[in-house]
């Protein structure tokens, strides 16, 4: 281990609990790791158990309910430790002696509701709660007032959700939530609560549900028996359903960061252990659920605030996987604990292999939100963009072959690097053809922009694998139809990737987007990209970073209508800083011609003409299949993956390799 990372793997205290590490899991929605009487399934243990394994010195479960009657969850959703007290101490003991053998620690972490931001997909029959008559986050509803005998009910169910998690050898409890505009921090912001009884009014008042559930476990389980809090200390609200991007001046509607350090403050007295620090709420959850456009390391500096004023350990996520920014963070006494979250899907074993090979041996995230997040609110599916096993660590485990196959694989994106690794593994001998000096396809030209730099980084990381694993491998090669039909191989795999769709528009050049990222094209001052999907949004703040005057041009009637982020923190984000960063947009229009320095576009009311001193096509790509059509009648089992088979996202290309390499025999 190198020894600037020692620091990292020294031992963290959290009242009486010891860990082994500086390293947290941090907690993320269990969607799909619960089974219909509230206890955790199969996957969900797996899934916990193997980042034991990976070496995390403290895990902190997804949310698990105590209430299933005041709020329905719909079962089975997240696991609810009081829904069937003997089946969750039996699943979840199953789950906690596993990870106890790898020398971690587990905290549950104990949910009271959602109130106001219930996902609409596990919304219960009923109108969602909340502490006063407020409209709902996502729909078009008004929530119900919960009653102070209701409220007495959940703290109830508190004491007895983290009495079976203590008998279920969990050893802490976090609460779920002062923080992110969950039920708790409903009552702790003044926006969101208007009541008038000893639950609204004064910070004291409006932080009683919280204080009243930490006494309620204390009395139940013991004083040594740690809680800790998710705490968000700013809230980032301009006004309903309204986030403020970060540099921007506003009023903030929400908790101000003098109120949030006053409540920290007031929460440690009531006796919670440790605070796990970050900003914002679903009305602007770009701040608690961090796209790539949100910087590295973003919640440090408010973590700071709150460890120089409270006695207790605090804990820091948010984009924290970069090791040489947690050192920073602890040696500068913005916290006591790094934690991972989305890092830890993408790679279980991020704690060992850094210690022991470095951070390049660190499969990297992206911060795409593509498998997590996304998936989470359309699907209630937990799972990873770049990591397949994620969530289905038993399912998808690889089996390692009888019987050895030469597979050629033509093609170096993703795909093609996905397929090769995971052929490896199982025994097989890849030998993988690139026509280009870089593995990594797409990935090249998409992780130009600072701010996706961890494309890039997996790329890297394809490298360093594919040579780790002494994989045979060809750059600079374009390799023709005779070749493959004469090379010795038991299968093919064609991972040739998409192309760029391009048109003309007359005598004045066009650029396609891959071009002018890869520093093929230089464009002039005056740009217009002439489509609003992602690829076009990215490129036009990449090109404002760099001072050019940027007009976007849509068919449809609004930016990112098709090919956006699933994720609607990263797809609300990326709409909301066009406009903050001055990039024009005109949407309902077509380009019609080009002539080198005006752009004639058709537009609803009529035809218009922009000055452009470059146009940049980012129309979308289409499947290069051109190889596929001259050996389709080969004597081999030929697989098309990736981009070649149907052009989609980064995700699919890996699943789909994945698929395909973990089943050939």
């Amino acid at each position: 281990m190198e020894q600037k990372y020692n620091i990292l793997y020294e031992p963290a205290f959290i009242g009486s609990c010891e860990i082994k590490n500086k390293f947290a899991m941090a907690p993320m929605g269990p969607l799909g790791l619960g089974d219909s009487q509230g206890g955790f399934n199969q996957r969900g243990i797996d899934y916990y158990v193997e980042r034991a394994k990976g070496g995390v010195g403290l895990i902190f479960t997804g949310v698990t309910f105590v209430d299933n009657t005041i709020e329905e969850h719909g079962m089975p959703n997240c696991p609810c430790s009081t829904y069937n007290d003997v089946h969750f101490v039996r699943t979840a003991r199953e789950m906690t002696e596993k990870i106890h053998a790898y020398g971690s620690k587990i905290f549950m972490q104990l949910s009271g509701g959602f109130g106001r931001v219930t996902i609409p997909t596990n919304l219960g029959e009923f109108p969602p709660i909340a502490p006063s008559e407020i409209p709902h986050r996502w729909l078009d509803k008004t929530c119900r007032a919960i009653t102070k005998e209701e409220i007495k009910e959940i703290v109830t169910q508190f004491g007895k959700g983290a009495f079976n998690a203590k008998r279920a050898g969990f050893d802490g409890i976090q609460i779920h939530a002062v923080h992110e505009g969950y039920l708790l921090d409903q009552f702790a912001i003044s926006l969101f609560n208007n009541r008038t009884d000893e639950y609204g009014g004064s910070l004291e008042n409006r932080l009683r549900f919280a204080r009243e559930v930490v006494e309620e476990i204390k009395r139940t389980c013991g004083e040594d028996f740690p809680v800790t809090l998710r705490y968000s200390v700013k809230s980032f609200i301009k006004d309903w359903r309204e986030g403020a991007l970060p540099g921007e001046e506003f009023e903030e509607k929400g908790k101000d960061l003098e109120e949030g350090l006053e409540a920290a403050k007031l929460l440690v007295k009531y006796g919670y252990d440790a605070l796990d620090v970050d900003v914002g709420t679903y009305d602007s959850w770009w701040w608690n659920h961090p796209p790539m456009y949100q910087k590295k390391g973003l919640y440090i500096p408010y973590a700071k605030m709150v460890k120089e004023i409270v006695d207790v350990p605090v804990i820091c996520a948010g984009r924290m996987d970069n090791p040489d920014l947690a050192i920073e963070a602890l040696n500068d006494g913005a916290c006591d604990i790094i934690s991972l979250g989305r890092p830890l899907l993408a790679d279980a074993h991020y704690v060992n292999k850094l210690r022991k090979n470095g951070f390049k041996s660190i499969r990297p995230c992206l911060s795409c939100h593509e498998g997590c997040m996304g998936r989470i609110q359309e699907y209630s599916a937990l799972n990873c963009a770049v990591n397949p096993e994620a969530c289905r660590e038993r399912s998808e485990r690889l089996i390692p072959t009888n019987k050895a196959k030469k597979v050629l694989i033509i093609g170096g994106g993703v795909a093609g690097c996905e397929a090769a690794r995971v052929l490896t593994l199982r025994g097989h001998q890849p030998v993988l053809f690139e026509k280009t000096s870089k593995l990594g396809g797409n990935l090249i030209p998409g992780g130009t922009p600072d701010f996706k730099e961890d494309d890039h980084l997996l790329a890297d990381w394809y490298e360093y694998e594919l040579n780790r694993l002494g994989v045979e491998v060809h750059k600079n090669k374009t390799i023709t139809a005779d070749e493959i039909h004469n090379f010795d191989a038991d299968e093919i795999i064609l991972s040739t990737g998409s192309k760029p769709k391009v048109f003309s528009l007359g005598k004045g050049d066009v650029f396609t987007a891959s071009e002018v990222l890869l520093g093929e094209k230089e464009t002039g001052k005056e740009v217009v990209i002439i489509g609003g999907g992602l690829v076009g949004c990215e490129l036009a703040l990449w090109l404002k970073e760099k001072d050019k005057n940027v007009t976007i041009i849509e068919a449809l009637p609004k930016i990112l209508s098709i090919n956006g982020p699933l994720c609607h923190a990263n797809s609300e984000m990326l709409e909301a800083l066009i406009p903050f960063n001055n990039i024009n947009t005109i949407g309902s229009a077509k380009a019609k011609s080009y002539d080198g320095e005006t752009l004639i576009i058709e537009t609803a009311d009529g035809e218009k003409s922009i000055k452009a001193d470059s146009v940049v096509l980012a129309v979308g790509y289409e499947s290069e299949k051109s190889l596929f059509a001259e050996i389709k009648n080969i004597s081999k089992d030929i697989h098309v993956i990736g981009d070649a088979n149907r052009v989609s996202n980064i995700m699919y290309a890996i699943w789909d390799a994945y698929e395909v390499a973990s089943n050939i025999e």
